[in-house]
């Protein structure tokens, strides 16, 4: 309670700094400024991050970087130099640094390593190497010859070298030719190329200055994935997510970890992944699987977040068991870093909670990991020898962290966001006691006036589970528990996953909220944080289990929450989301929404094998497609069956760059609505996947999307929703 009390009178004493705004607009939230994750020197002096604003005027992001103090927490810009794109603290001071430039010297859609000190980048900036492709994913340590010896990733073709669509022959056809499953993976089509790690060293003299050192670059650089082949070939990092996390090097410089998908499996089919083992100075012929189904009973499901301690002798890991389920719970793992004897240990491996971001302790003898828990994602000290029954406790409670750092004093620096905050920078020690540094909320003119007032929370009971559901309430600015406002109630997509006291630049709560709503959003079956059980309820069960649920939450709100006007009430939801509000439409609940919103939802559940993770289909559906009949779930949960009773207006948006539900859904869906005479929109983006990125494409959906409800719930005095 002690911790939630103060960011509540921080946030108070705070206020006065900025005036106070009586809404938040949707352009105002899109170009407010997107900050990076601070990242401290080695001494902990300071932390820098990129902060990215838009103008809508000149319709562009400007980016520049931006340096913390944190000690005062004062803030002051670093660089406006926007080539920076990454930064790695490496080299023989506390200040010193090894960047990439977004630019070669040939011009030729490469990029550029450059070394300086960053208490004078200006001035002490100096090119250390070209290199002939878009690199990116830095990781860098110093070795005890003065060396640097550096990662990065990279596409590669089959021969393993990188590849550069600045630099690469154009084909006569584009035909596209597959002879096997996973033709094409989120927003991409599958070519040949495959992403792969690579690792160089710079050679370090010595100079007279002790805070710089010059570094030489040899051009060699080392593919350490590419050629491992079976069933398919090795790729790291995975993806359509992966990024650095995805592999790591030993702090002398000795050793690399990289994470691939089982190459002994078919992609689309199973979850299945490995972390393999490698001399910095080897090749990918001296690769060695660490974690290969069989090393650990019954472990046999997807691998993340490889990890050298602090000494670089152990490797921390997160591994599910099940080998068809992305959202099994991950289990901590330990091993040695010595492939001829690994010892790989479980840490508290009853833990019902699923970890997934780590960082190892100065000493070794803790990981700090973060987990979804209870409608927040929380920071978590294990010691590295707990046995199975050890039941973490939380020294962070609000937000989710978007990255965290130990501090060579043992503290963690902490970038994460909440509902009323896009960055908040803190450190925090292994008791829970709490420095803030920094809240965007109490900075960016956009964002001035919110704060934790503007949240809070309720549980429910239903007849789907034994424990009670939450749900979360966002009110408007200048809100009054004397008026009445109009229900927004939100449903997530996943359908594993959840709403978590996070800032969104999509489905942003307060933006919807100060439209005029009071926001409703509930965390049903299948969300993540109150326990493996809740999660995994929902496979088979799409149509009941969370629809009864926001049935219960819709009727909590209706009988206790006076303020809010279900009469005048809208829902929308993406993904998952999306097809409830297809489900919903031919439902009882359907009718008690003037307007619903479907943001690339499925339609006709027959049609799901049109996706490209097969193996989410297969876990959620219960089982591989087969004939459809009234006992499969394809059959039974599709929401077309209910087309009859389809009547509430309907807003529909689907992108064509939508490969996890493919845009047919949308159109399916709109087609249906017009034909039976249902009030319906359709907006598509061609250039935009499950996700709506582009801020200017984003203005437009926030638009559309507010048109249509405001004038269904009477928050607007508009003539027509078109």
């Amino acid at each position: 309670m002690a911790r939630n009390l103060k960011w509540q009178t921080i946030a108070t004493a705070a206020l006065a700094a900025l005036p106070l705004i009586s809404a938040i607009t949707p352009a105002g939230m899109l170009a407010a400024p997107r900050r990076g994750v601070a990242q401290a020197n080695p001494s902990g002096d300071f932390a820098i991050y990129t902060s990215t604003n838009y103008s809508f005027e000149d319709h562009e992001a400007t980016t520049v970087w931006e340096q913390l103090d944190l000690t005062s927490g004062d803030t002051s810009i670093w660089t406006t130099d926007s080539n920076i794109s990454e930064v790695v603290f490496v080299g023989p001071s506390n200040t010193s640094i090894l960047y990439i430039n977004a630019t070669n010297e040939e011009g030729d859609g490469g990029i550029s390593l450059y070394t300086a000190d960053a208490t004078r980048l200006a001035s002490s900036a100096t090119m250390v190497a070209s290199l002939p492709a878009p690199f990116s994913g830095l990781k860098a340590v110093a070795t005890s010859s003065g060396d640097i010896h550096f990662l990065l990733s990279s596409l590669a073709y089959p021969n393993g070298t990188a590849y550069n669509e600045d630099l690469a022959e154009t084909p006569a056809s584009t035909a596209r030719i597959y002879q096997d499953i996973y033709v094409r993976h989120w927003d991409t089509y599958l070519t040949p190329q495959r992403y792969a790690v690579f690792g160089g060293t710079l050679t370090g003299r010595n100079t007279s200055n002790s805070r710089l050192a010059s570094y030489s670059f040899g051009g060699e650089l080392t593919n350490y994935v590419t050629g491992k082949c079976n069933a398919t070939c090795a790729e790291s990092p995975v993806q359509p997510f992966g990024g650095s996390g995805d592999y790591d090097i030993s702090p002398d410089g000795s050793q690399v970890v990289f994470l691939t998908k089982n190459i002994d499996l078919p992609l689309a089919n199973f979850t299945s992944s490995q972390i393999y083992w490698v001399p910095f100075t080897g090749s990918v012929n001296d690769s060695v699987p660490i974690n290969p189904i069989g090393a650990t009973p019954g472990v046999e499901g997807a691998s993340a977040s490889p990890t050298f301690s602090k000494d670089g002798s152990k490797i921390a890991y997160f591994q599910m068991n099940g080998i068809y389920y992305e959202s099994d719970r991950n289990i901590i793992y330990v091993a040695n870093a010595d492939p001829n004897n690994l010892d790989i240990t479980s840490v508290a491996s009853d833990w019902d909670r699923s970890p997934d971001v780590l960082a190892w302790s100065n000493d070794g003898r803790t990981l700090y990991v973060a987990a979804p828990d209870l409608g927040r994602e929380r920071i978590f000290p294990v010691p590295v020898e707990a046995a199975a029954d050890y039941k973490p406790t939380n020294i962070t409670d609000e937000g989710v962290p978007a990255g965290m750092q130990v501090l060579s004093n043992g503290q963690i620096l902490v970038s994460d966001s909440k509902i009323w905050s896009s960055r908040d920078i803190y450190t925090v020690d292994s008791k829970g006691d709490t420095n803030v540094l920094f809240q965007s909320n109490l900075v960016d003119e956009a964002l001035a006036g919110l704060g934790p007032q503007d949240v809070s929370e309720f549980y429910f009971s239903s007849n789907s589970t034994e424990i009670d559901l939450q749900s979360w309430i966002i009110y408007p600015s200048n809100f009054s528990a004397e008026k009445s406002y109009p229900l927004a109630f939100l449903v997530h997509g996943g359908p594993q996953g959840g709403f978590y006291n996070s800032w969104s630049t999509r489905w942003n709560y307060r933006v919807w909220s100060d439209q005029g709503y009071v926001v409703i959003a509930p965390n049903p079956t299948a969300s993540s944080g109150w326990g493996q059980n809740l999660t995994d309820a929902v496979s088979g069960h799409w149509g009941d289990y969370p629809y009864w649920d926001l049935v219960y939450a819709y009727d909590y709100v209706d009988q206790n929450l006076p303020y809010v006007d279900t009469a005048r009430g809208i829902a929308a939801g993406a993904s998952f989301g999306g097809y409830m509000m297809n489900w919903i439409q031919g439902h009882p609940l359907g009718r008690r929404f003037n307007a619903l919103v479907t943001h690339d939802g499925v339609t006709n559940s027959l049609a799901d094998y049109a996706t490209e993770e097969l193996w989410f289909i297969n876990h959620d559906e219960a089982g591989i497609f087969t004939s459809p009949n009234e006992t499969s779930t394809y059959y039974r949960w599709n929401p077309i069956l209910y087309y009859e009773n389809w009547a509430t207006p309907h807003f529909v948006v689907h992108s064509d760059l939508d490969y996890r539900l493919p845009v047919s859904e949308g159109i399916q869906l709109f087609n249906m609505l017009q034909v039976k005479g249902v009030p319906s929109k359709f907006l598509n983006f061609p250039d935009e996947n499950h996700w709506v990125l582009d801020r200017e494409n984003s203005m437009v959906w926030h638009r559309e999307i507010y048109k249509w409800i405001n004038y269904y719930s009477g928050v607007s005095d508009a003539d027509s929703p078109y």
